[in-house]
Protein backbone atom coordinates (compact mmCIF):
# COMPACT_ATOMS: atom_id res chain seq x y z
CA UNK A 1 0.00 0.00 0.00
CA UNK A 2 1.25 3.50 -0.88
CA UNK A 3 0.09 6.80 0.60
CA UNK A 4 0.87 10.24 -0.82
CA UNK A 5 -1.23 12.81 1.06
CA UNK A 6 -0.19 16.32 2.08
CA UNK A 7 -2.15 18.68 4.36
CA UNK A 8 -0.91 22.27 4.69
CA UNK A 9 -2.22 25.47 6.28
CA UNK A 10 -0.49 28.74 5.52
CA UNK A 11 -0.56 32.09 3.79
CA UNK A 12 -0.47 32.54 0.04
CA UNK A 13 2.79 34.13 -1.14
CA UNK A 14 1.77 35.08 -4.67
CA UNK A 15 -1.39 36.02 -6.50
CA UNK A 16 -2.74 33.16 -8.63
CA UNK A 17 -0.93 32.49 -11.91
CA UNK A 18 -3.65 31.11 -14.17
CA UNK A 19 -3.04 29.22 -17.41
CA UNK A 20 -5.76 28.19 -19.87
CA UNK A 21 -5.34 25.30 -22.30
CA UNK A 22 -7.02 24.82 -25.68
CA UNK A 23 -8.76 21.75 -24.26
CA UNK A 24 -10.62 24.04 -21.82
CA UNK A 25 -8.62 22.86 -18.83
CA UNK A 26 -7.35 25.45 -16.35
CA UNK A 27 -4.22 25.34 -14.18
CA UNK A 28 -3.39 27.72 -11.34
CA UNK A 29 -0.02 28.03 -9.61
CA UNK A 30 0.51 29.57 -6.16
CA UNK A 31 3.14 29.59 -3.46
CA UNK A 32 2.27 28.90 0.17
CA UNK A 33 4.26 29.94 3.26
CA UNK A 34 3.84 27.60 6.22
CA UNK A 35 5.22 28.70 9.58
CA UNK A 36 7.14 26.31 11.76
CA UNK A 37 6.28 25.83 15.43
CA UNK A 38 9.34 27.83 16.50
CA UNK A 39 8.55 31.57 16.39
CA UNK A 40 12.09 32.56 15.22
CA UNK A 41 12.11 30.20 12.23
CA UNK A 42 11.65 31.24 8.61
CA UNK A 43 8.53 29.74 6.97
CA UNK A 44 8.72 26.77 4.63
CA UNK A 45 7.64 27.61 1.07
CA UNK A 46 5.63 25.23 -1.10
CA UNK A 47 4.67 25.39 -4.77
CA UNK A 48 1.01 24.57 -5.33
CA UNK A 49 -0.70 23.47 -8.54
CA UNK A 50 -4.49 23.50 -8.82
CA UNK A 51 -6.54 22.23 -11.76
CA UNK A 52 -10.06 22.67 -13.13
CA UNK A 53 -12.79 24.05 -10.86
CA UNK A 54 -10.38 24.30 -7.90
CA UNK A 55 -8.05 26.44 -10.04
CA UNK A 56 -10.94 28.69 -11.06
CA UNK A 57 -12.02 29.18 -7.44
CA UNK A 58 -8.45 29.99 -6.39
CA UNK A 59 -8.18 32.51 -9.21
CA UNK A 60 -11.43 34.19 -8.11
CA UNK A 61 -11.02 34.21 -4.31
CA UNK A 62 -7.36 33.73 -3.33
CA UNK A 63 -4.87 36.59 -3.16
CA UNK A 64 -1.41 37.09 -1.72
CA UNK A 65 -1.58 37.03 2.09
CA UNK A 66 -4.84 35.02 2.29
CA UNK A 67 -4.78 32.09 4.71
CA UNK A 68 -5.78 28.77 3.13
CA UNK A 69 -5.74 25.07 3.90
CA UNK A 70 -4.97 22.56 1.17
CA UNK A 71 -5.04 18.79 0.82
CA UNK A 72 -3.31 17.09 -2.06
CA UNK A 73 -0.41 14.93 -3.16
CA UNK A 74 3.30 15.50 -3.68
CA UNK A 75 4.75 15.43 -7.20
CA UNK A 76 8.35 15.98 -8.26
CA UNK A 77 8.73 18.16 -11.37
CA UNK A 78 11.97 17.49 -13.29
CA UNK A 79 13.66 19.38 -16.14
CA UNK A 80 17.05 19.98 -17.72
CA UNK A 81 18.72 23.27 -16.81
CA UNK A 82 18.98 25.47 -19.93
CA UNK A 83 22.49 26.71 -19.20
CA UNK A 84 24.19 23.67 -17.66
CA UNK A 85 22.04 20.82 -18.98
CA UNK A 86 21.96 19.37 -15.45
CA UNK A 87 18.81 17.59 -14.31
CA UNK A 88 16.89 19.79 -11.86
CA UNK A 89 13.80 19.02 -9.81
CA UNK A 90 11.32 20.77 -7.55
CA UNK A 91 8.53 19.39 -5.35
CA UNK A 92 4.99 20.53 -6.16
CA UNK A 93 1.79 19.94 -4.21
CA UNK A 94 -1.09 18.95 -6.52
CA UNK A 95 -4.10 20.37 -4.66
CA UNK A 96 -7.32 18.36 -4.54
CA UNK A 97 -9.13 20.30 -1.79
CA UNK A 98 -8.92 24.03 -1.04
CA UNK A 99 -10.36 25.69 2.04
CA UNK A 100 -10.45 29.46 2.49
CA UNK A 101 -9.49 30.51 6.02
CA UNK A 102 -8.88 33.82 7.73
CA UNK A 103 -11.13 36.37 9.31
CA UNK A 104 -14.86 35.81 9.61
CA UNK A 105 -15.50 38.88 7.43
CA UNK A 106 -13.28 37.50 4.65
CA UNK A 107 -14.91 34.08 4.83
CA UNK A 108 -18.42 35.57 4.80
CA UNK A 109 -17.58 37.66 1.72
CA UNK A 110 -16.23 34.55 -0.03
CA UNK A 111 -19.34 32.55 0.91
CA UNK A 112 -21.71 35.27 -0.34
CA UNK A 113 -19.97 35.19 -3.69
CA UNK A 114 -19.77 31.41 -4.00
CA UNK A 115 -22.06 29.83 -1.40
CA UNK A 116 -19.31 27.77 0.26
CA UNK A 117 -15.96 28.13 1.94
CA UNK A 118 -14.69 24.62 1.21
CA UNK A 119 -13.88 23.64 -2.36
Amino acid sequence: MSINVVHLVGRVGTDPDMKYFESGTMKCRLTLAVNRRKKDSEPDWFNLELWGKTAEIANNYVRKGKQIAVKGSLKLDSWNDRTTGALRSSPVIIVDDLELLGSRRDTEADMMNNGSEHF
